[in-house]
């Protein structure tokens, strides 16, 4: 079955989240699109540009489909995927989903991966986060969920440059220090080429574009690369910090599976994403991608082929109070004790594709 990309949009309040969502779906590349957003009203779309329209669905003459999120995002996307088989909307191809401003967009993330029928059908592709020029700085000094929206985005979009005098240094240091490596994006007025910010579910089969091109330059082998704020509290009060693991060792199958148990026991809240690719030593031809937020964790994807000649595993950190050094140690560990039980009862433990 082909999944179906979702891209979420994220954005705190007033940041030109909205603006930006209008302008798109009145694009033409947004056709065979499903959005879900929280209002309609809000949206301002035009009479000549609705198709057909009911209570909580709006046909865009685009072939775009909007429909307004209701209480339970789980009900929401369960109806839209039903309808679609029903043949009721149009057959679309991917889904954008609008959180509120003030949403921390984790749970959103957490939804689509521990929700089984829906994990059989949708794809995270991307997280898109808008950040106001004008006013983002001290949103992100006083509002720990800003923070954790910048912190986890894959792309990134500045609104409102048109209103700034300055270049905006502050901002953007304090933007690259809680997340180093997503693309930055500029939208006047809500103006962006769509194909800037929408994700597929290749995003994750291109893992080197999914965690960013150039995360990895220059790091030392068995190493952690820390970014972001000391272990205290950052100047946005949020002490989020983003650190990247590279291994020139392949991992045990067993251990990557008893690492990410173990960080799911272990960090929960304060494991705001983890993404990765990694060799494994049972089939060190075939990486296995990985993703998890907080808790939850997709199954890992398998891979046919390395993207590049580069084969050394690369895991991405973002996280509140969690040192690498740690994450370093429980690793080793973890991999040390694995391959002494493989050594000591051959060909137990592996797992496979």
């Amino acid at each position: 079955m082909k999944m179906i990309p979702v891209t979420v949009l994220t954005g705190f309040l007033g940041s030109g989240k909205t603006t930006l969502l209008s302008h798109l779906l009145r694009h033409p590349e947004m056709g065979r699109t499903a959005v879900i957003i929280n209002e309609f009203g809000e949206m301002g779309l035009d009479h000549e540009l609705v198709e057909t329209s009911e209570e909580d669905f709006v046909e865009l003459t685009t072939g775009c489909l909007c429909c307004r999120l209701r209480d339970d995002l789980v009900l929401t996307l369960h109806d839209l995927l039903a309808r679609r088989r029903r043949e009721e909307v149009t057959a679309f191809e991917q889904i954008v989903i609008e959180t509120t401003g003030l949403a921390d967009p984790a749970p959103i993330l957490q939804t689509l991966a521990s929700d089984v029928a829906l994990a059989e059908t949708l794809k995270l592709a991307n997280v898109v986060t808008t950040v106001d020029a004008l006013l983002g700085l001290e949103t992100l000094t006083r509002f720990s969920e800003s923070a954790r929206q910048v912190a986890v985005a894959d792309k990134l979009v500045l609104t409102k440059t048109d209103l700034v005098d300055d270049d905006g240094q502050r901002l953007l240091s304090n933007v690259r220090k809680l997340n180093p490596w997503a693309p930055l994006h500029s939208a006047v007025n809500g103006r962006i080429a769509p194909s800037l910010l929408m994700g597929s579910t290749q995003e994750q089969v291109d893992p080197l574009r999914w965690l960013g091109q150039g995360v990895f330059d220059g790091v030392q082998l068995e190493s952690a690369q820390q970014n972001g704020n000391d272990s205290g509290p950052g100047p946005h009060g949020s002490a989020i910090e983003t650190f990247s693991i590279v291994r020139n060792r392949p991992l045990c199958a067993v251990t990557l599976t008893l690492l990410l148990q173990a960080l799911s026991e272990h960090c929960g809240a304060n494991l705001l994403r983890l993404k990765g690719i990694v060799k494994i030593e049972e089939d060190s031809e075939h990486p296995a991608v990985i993703h998890g937020v907080q808790h939850v964790f997709h199954p890992p994807t398998w891979l046919d082929h390395w993207p590049s000649s580069d084969r050394r595993s690369r895991l991405v950190f973002i996280v509140k109070t969690i040192q690498p050094t740690w994450v370093n140690a429980l690793i080793e560990t973890l991999d040390a004790e694995v391959r002494q039980l493989n050594n000591s009862q051959p060909n137990k433990g592996a797992i496979g594709r």
